[in-house]
């Protein structure tokens, strides 16, 4: 983990190239074979999947296997830990009550005898990928799903790829239950985003694609934009911690390692103004990596690796240059742990979700809190948002002019129409004008 003073020189340029070499680029080399899936997908439909599934998973169904069964739903859930269904339903509760404040409502108001405004109507189907294979995201589920249905959205449907048993994790499934999923399809890949873009006989086209998945998943959502919508074309993930000598050394250390186990190019990063804390936190990391290397082997050797290339401990001389540098990062998490935590938050600019306090640890966020979990990365939060109810929506813009407003501002239409050569848009109003004349 390399340690960074931010007085140095260098400093920013460091940091910058840092940041940069995690960057996803153009996902060179697949964008070929991703082409080649959906082209076979728009051309022989239910047909394709079933030979890419056999050739890219080992796994050969029918076609009335593609679709999940109610009673496979079922038994789903029956067979999942109570405990884990009681966690379950007290997510569900939080993420929908934190996105029935986002709805948003038509609005319309009337001017000088016109009446303007907006419609907010949601999409009418949306397209939930879920990753599979050796791990399984029931949280995945409920922070796409929920924002949609809260919109209004009548057609959810989802897609995870199956086992080499044809079946889709429990725990998944359990989740789909809960959040009332229409159709459910065992289907993973580029291939499963193909489906859902153009439609095939089983799977039915959608007006979005939400959800995060491997670099083909990736790389199809960014080919098949344009003919559906899609959420963030997400990268690996990031947490930025900014604390002050009041913290406790374990909590960061820990919060850095929760999102160092997801991927190697993960980014974990502490800023503090306390190099006691900086070299306490360098410590807990060395000591946890090392006594823990059997317990959690797969989940330490990614960390390892992760914190080894990217993970950083800035030295801020205070924590306003820790927040402006934090600012710089942009990062996917922040945790303000400080003696003044609600104050710094009016500074942040750049940040997914932002966790103040020892006892609001990213993992909060992940699963419990309500927030949503899908967030800009690589320095788009810049720019973009969590995903939310917002997403799910679309607005139609309504204007009614009375005969009174089209007197009063068709000549300055007119006027700005013929500066722009248009002369055609000048004549639709002019032949109007002739017949409203006082």
């Amino acid at each position: 983990m390399k340690v960074l003073f931010a007085q140095g020189r260098d400093f920013e340029k460091e940091l910058i190239k840092i940041i940069k070499k995690r960057s996803p680029g153009e996902l060179t080399g697949v964008e070929k074979r991703v082409k080649e899936i959906i082209e076979k997908v728009k051309e022989k439909g239910d047909e394709a999947l079933i030979e890419l599934t056999k050739e890219l998973d080992g796994v050969f169904f029918n076609k009335e296997e593609l679709e999940v069964r109610d009673e496979e739903i079922e038994k789903a859930y029956q067979s999942v830990e109570k405990d884990f269904l009681e966690a379950l339903h007290k997510a569900y509760e939080n993420i929908l009550e934190f996105h029935e404040k986002q709805k948003q409502e038509s609005w319309f108001y009337i001017k000088e005898g016109s009446k303007l405004g907006q419609r907010v109507l949601p999409l009418e189907s949306v397209g939930v990928y879920v990753p599979g294979g050796k791990a399984a995201y029931p949280s995945t589920v409920l922070m796409n799903a929920i924002p949609a249905k809260v919109a209004g959205v009548e057609k959810i449907y989802m897609t995870s790829p199956p086992g080499k048993d044809k079946q889709i994790s429990p725990y998944i499934l359990a989740a789909a239950k809960v959040c009332g999923i229409n159709k459910i399809f065992k289907i993973g890949g580029a291939q499963a985003v193909a489906a859902f873009a153009f439609g095939t006989q089983t799977i039915p086209k959608v007006d979005k694609i939400v959800g995060p998945g491997n670099i083909y998943v990736a790389c199809a959502k960014k080919q098949v934009y344009g003919e559906v919508d899609v959420d963030l074309i997400a990268g690996p993930s990031e947490i930025v911690v900014i604390a002050d000598e009041t913290a406790d050394e374990r909590y960061v250390a820990y919060d850095l390692l929760s999102q160092a186990e997801h991927d190697e190019n993960a980014m974990a990063v502490l800023i503090t103004d306390s190099e006691h804390l900086a070299f306490g936190v360098l410590r807990c990391l060395k000591n946890f990596l090392e006594q823990n290397e059997g317990i959690y082997k797969n989940n330490i050797t990614i960390a390892k690796k992760s914190i080894d290339e990217y993970g950083l401990i800035i030295i801020a001389e205070n924590l306003k240059e820790a927040v402006k540098i934090s600012n710089l990062i942009a990062p996917e998490h922040l945790e303000i742990i400080a003696k003044n935590s609600g104050e710094l938050l009016n500074d942040v600019k750049n940040a997914g979700t932002v966790f103040l306090g020892k006892f609001s640890p990213e993992p909060i966020g992940d699963y419990i809190a309500g927030t949503n979990h899908v967030l800009p990365t690589n320095q788009t939060s810049r720019f973009f948002s969590p995903l939310g109810v917002y997403d799910f929506v679309k607005r139609i813009n309504v204007v009614e002019y009375s005969m009174e407003s089209f007197r009063l501002y068709a000549d300055y239409a007119i006027k700005i129409a013929e500066r722009e050569g248009l002369y055609l848009h000048a004549n639709s109003l002019k032949v109007r004008m002739e017949d409203v004349q006082e």
